[in-house]
């Protein structure tokens, strides 16, 4: 812009002549029609051609009194405008291109002018006239004229054709996989670290809104995921390409003790086009019934631009009463807690769930939190489910009496089923259930994919495992029990490539130790020597080097780690399954047997792996194994 006392600059850029004192945009001297907002945002931008111009600069320019709250919304509606008026493509642009979820750079040469040369330039060209011209040239101008009109209507025509070619095929093809969107986690504008549970459960929040609303057309990346770009200054390119997705939801949050703003806008990756943006001010007990409203029009907003717009259904959800908006938040700290998967996150999360339900008695998704903590923190410490088992099932029972509709509920109560009673009819109708009211849900495709694992249904186990991969790509726990599924159906090449994938993204993830026994199996004992076992005095890890040194002949580190094992237990039980590997390890079939048959007074969550884990294998003719095969339900 011109300081004050200077002429307004003028630009030109190809065939087109911008003039900042009239506010005008030519083509070929032809005044094109374009609105103030978007004319001064084509003026910002030829000032610095081949530069970032900033979207904070743009704001500070273009709105300076304005307001925050439509900001991303008017600036995504002007650019849109602005390229229609230069006939740009967002795609293949030639004159404005978009630098993801930075700013804008215009690409043109562009030459500043006085406004009498570019007026000049652009209106060069003098039309001709019947009066200026001989007869013979009027009739040739006239017949060249009559040519020219032909050829256009000659390529309306064949465009016409094509078109309606095309989308007849578009109709008759198969319709496409489903759309991808990933909703990245919300910022916290607070400047409060202690407000980060807030902003981590309003994400998780959103994607389980929006995984509901249309699941048939719209998959929804899952958390685990998503958090990987909580602090990444990843590009929307490279998160788009790394999840999968087509758009990405990106959103801020402020919250006090009575009010909260909102600000989303919807991301469409392959040119980073600004779809949607808006910005919300509620009081916070409108929160819940604000996110079903915020999900209803970003899936509407997607549809629409597919082509094959359903309006999306509405989720109701009430206003929270004060009892119920202080349980509320205690939900998302707990959320917080059990999302860290270790054994004092789940304790903390165990807390906080508790404290939910004594100030909402209704709060479903707490109690759901509560089945899905006590069913976890057993297998995670090593220690027996009769403490916890109990407990899980009357948290997943209570959530399902109040929302029979709640997936997290079926999944938990699911999970609880199978790995306490054994009882898998019932385990797969709730996951089955669980899918059902929420395909989007990765949690359910991953539990219910080793479900059919410890069935010894394989192939449907990878394909269940796969839909859960492409919900949560980037979670450690879903990928090693990809390659768990391989292990246990005895594909230990996939298996150990799996496993080292795992490894490289994280070395001391728990549960890729597998890789060790997969090497075993494999009779590649060198390869197995040279892996570090997580260094640890628990159970679990007693266990798994009292098995992988006995397997791999170092017979004296086995018993040392053995007998640890068994020094940790007369302190406080542990899961008499991980004692019975241990004695396998050392080669004592008897006392493993023993020590099988206590995991099945226990109701030990490991006896699920009888039927598939080849660490069994030499106890398979033994009758007494093959009575806890049908104790547990998993006979032939």
């Amino acid at each position: 812009m011109a300081s004050p006392g200077q002429p307004a600059p003028n630009y030109k850029f190809g065939v087109f002549a911008v003039d900042t004192r009239s506010g005008e945009l030519r083509k070929g001297g032809v005044r094109v029609k374009l609105q103030e907002r978007p004319f001064r945002l084509l003026a910002a931008l030829v000032a610095k051609p081949g530069e970032l111009v900033t979207r904070e600069e743009l704001r500070q320019s273009l709105w300076p009194e304005g307001t925050f709250v439509d900001f991303d919304h008017n600036i995504s509606s002007s650019i849109n405008k602005l390229r229609s008026a230069l006939n740009d493509s967002p795609t293949h642009p030639r004159y404005i291109e978009t630098v993801g979820r930075r700013g804008y750079r215009f690409l043109a040469d562009v030459k500043q002018v006085a406004l009498n040369e570019a007026e000049a330039t652009l209106e060069r060209t003098p039309e001709i006239t019947a009066t200026s011209a001989t007869p013979s040239a009027s009739k040739s101008h006239a017949w060249r004229r009559w040519l020219m009109i032909f050829g256009i209507v000659s390529l309306v025509a064949a465009a016409f054709i094509g078109y309606r070619q095309w989308t007849q095929s578009r109709t008759r093809s198969p319709q496409p996989a489903r759309t991808m969107l990933a909703v990245l986690p919300f910022d916290n504008l607070t400047g409060d670290p202690g407000q980060e549970y807030f902003g981590d459960g309003l994400t998780e929040e959103m994607i389980a809104q929006l995984g509901r609303m249309d699941p048939q057309h719209l998959g929804v990346i899952a958390r685990t995921s998503v958090m990987h770009y909580k602090y990444s200054q990843a590009s929307l390119e490279q998160i788009a390409r790394e999840l999968g997705v087509q758009y990405v939801l990106e959103g801020s949050i402020r919250r006090d003790s009575e009010k909260v703003r909102i600000a989303a806008q919807l991301i469409q990756v392959r040119d980073q086009t600004h779809l949607w943006a808006r910005e919300y001010d509620r009081e916070l007990k409108d929160v819940v019934p604000l996110q079903g409203e915020i999900a209803r029009e970003i899936a509407d907003e997607i549809q629409g631009s597919l082509g094959h717009h359903v309006p999306a259904a509405a989720i109701q959800q009430p206003s929270l009463s004060p009892q119920a908006l202080e349980a509320y938040n205690l939900y998302l700290k707990g959320l917080y807690f059990w999302n860290k998967r270790t054994i004092a996150g789940f304790q903390e999360a165990i807390t906080y769930f508790q404290q939910a339900t004594e100030k909402d008695r209704n709060c479903a998704r707490a109690y759901a939190g509560l089945a899905d903590a006590y069913a976890l923190i057993a297998s995670y410490s090593g220690v027996p489910q009769v403490e916890y088992a109990p407990k899980a099932r009357a948290a997943a029972l209570r959530a399902l009496e109040i929302d029979a509709n709640l997936p997290e509920a079926h999944t938990a109560l699911a999970l609880i089923v199978e790995n306490y009673d054994w009882d898998w009819q019932t385990a797969e109708k709730e996951y089955r259930r669980a899918i059902e009211l929420d395909p989007n849900y990765a949690t359910a495709h991953h539990w219910y994919a080793e479900y059919l694992m410890w069935q010894g249904r394989f192939s449907e186990a990878l394909t269940e495992s796969e839909r859960a991969r492409q919900l949560d790509p980037l979670s450690l726990i879903i990928a090693t029990d990809h390659g768990a599924i391989l292990y246990f159906s005895r594909q230990y090449d996939r298996a150990i490539e799996q496993f080292r994938s795992v490894r490289e993204m994280d070395p001391a993830f728990p549960r890729a130790g597998l890789l060790g026994s997969a090497y075993v199996e494999k009779g590649r004992f060198a390869e197995a020597m040279k892996l570090n076992l997580p260094a640890a005095n628990s159970p679990y890890y007693w266990s798994q080097a009292a098995y992988l040194y006995g397997r791999l002949g170092r017979v004296a580190e086995a018993k040392r780690s053995l007998n640890a094992l068994l020094t940790l237990d007369r302190r406080q039980p542990a899961d008499a399954a991980l004692v019975a590997r241990a004695y396998l390890g050392v080669d004592n079939k008897e006392l493993a047997l023993v020590w099988l048959e206590k995991a099945h007074e226990q109701h030990s969550y490991s006896m699920t792996a009888l039927k598939v884990d080849p660490m069994y294998d030499p106890l398979r003719n033994d009758p007494r194994f093959q009575e806890l095969l049908r104790q547990v339900g998993l006979a032939p």
